[in-house]
């Protein structure tokens, strides 16, 4: 923050948003001294805003109970951040079932200084990506939120689902985590229907009503792990399974998460994997600078022979050879 005005913004901010601040917690965030902090608390007061000191080995400073500002304060920068990040969650379809993204940017240009509006509005009209857009079904808000909130406070939950085969079932779940992944939400926990470990895409579920009950994940649970992992063992043509020599760390690395599963061994790290095409296998696997050995299916050999074919004819080639 190079500006004291800044500071000052950011320093109401913080208020509004903390019940309560110590000065020596205002100015580690405002990255100044306790000193400046109490001359900004006084520049607020100058402007009419209620800030009160508390005295005190316990005291700090917070707004008068019931003060509330306008709904919007925003700088330069922090609109920027707020622009792009409605950018971003379009581009990767995390939208909700509302037209949210269009609301909160007009409610913004309608706040804004015309100095700070065109510039943003031409963000929004000329930023290129050089991913496509994913186009995902977007879950209600109310649902993704009740989910998100019960997975945080560790409560029960029940839920109306629609499989899709469009068949309807009521069932209570506890809620380890909800997951945003390639156009979808997904929300990962024990379902107490099928007394099992599950995974429900957002979009499907028509309704959350919280229970009474509580639960606690198991130890280490990660959600993103396990809902990649399931969505690697869907209904593929080609069960594949590779040993990779090389090291863990850095083969995960290179493997998309969404695509495989590694498990370390003492010959080397096992791959396992399912496509519907030998030939993506094959590419992936030629891309890593590890040799590997192909345990099955033996119709993988082949199809890296042909791609080692294509790639000898191609590197044998001469300019006067091209196709006219």
């Amino acid at each position: 923050m190079s500006h004291p005005l800044t500071r000052v913004l950011t320093l109401l901010e913080l208020l509004q948003s903390n019940a309560r601040l110590t000065g020596t917690e205002l100015a580690d965030r405002l990255d100044t001294d306790v000193r400046t902090v109490r001359r900004y608390t006084a520049h607020l007061r100058d402007l009419g805003i209620p800030v009160e000191a508390e005295r005190g080995r316990y005291g700090g400073y917070r707004l008068a109970r019931g003060y509330r500002m306008p709904p919007l304060v925003l700088t330069n920068d922090e609109a920027l951040a707020v622009v792009l990040g409605l950018l971003a969650a379009e581009r990767l379809g995390m939208g909700t079932a509302a037209p949210a993204s269009a609301g909160a940017l007009a409610k913004i240009e309608r706040v804004l200084p015309h100095a700070l509006r065109e510039p943003l509005a031409a963000m929004w009209e000329t930023l290129s990506f050089t991913a496509n857009a994913v186009i995902g079904q977007a879950p209600g808000t109310g649902v993704l939120l009740a989910l998100a909130q019960a997975s945080r406070a560790r409560t029960t939950v029940a839920i109306s689902h629609q499989s899709w085969r469009q068949e309807h079932t009521e069932r209570d779940i506890d809620p380890y985590g909800v997951v945003f992944h390639t156009g979808r939400w997904y929300v990962v926990g024990h379902d107490h229907l099928r007394d099992s470990l599950r995974t429900f895409r957002i979009d499907r579920i028509t309704s959350v009503t919280p229970r009474a009950d509580s639960f606690t994940p198991p130890d280490g649970f990660d959600p993103v792990a396990h809902l990649t992992s399931t969505l690697a063992q869907g209904p593929y043509r080609w069960q594949v399974e590779v040993t990779i020599h090389g090291p863990l760390d850095e083969i995960a690395r290179r493997l998309p998460r969404s695509a495989v599963t590694l498990t370390a061994q003492p010959t080397g790290v096992l791959m396992h994997a399912r496509a519907e095409r030998l030939d993506g296998m094959a590419h992936m696997l030629a891309s890593l600078e590890w040799p590997f050995t192909i345990n099955h299916p033996d119709e993988l050999r082949q199809a890296l022979k042909n791609l080692a074919a294509q790639l000898t004819a191609a590197a044998q080639r001469k300019p006067e050879e091209l196709p006219q």
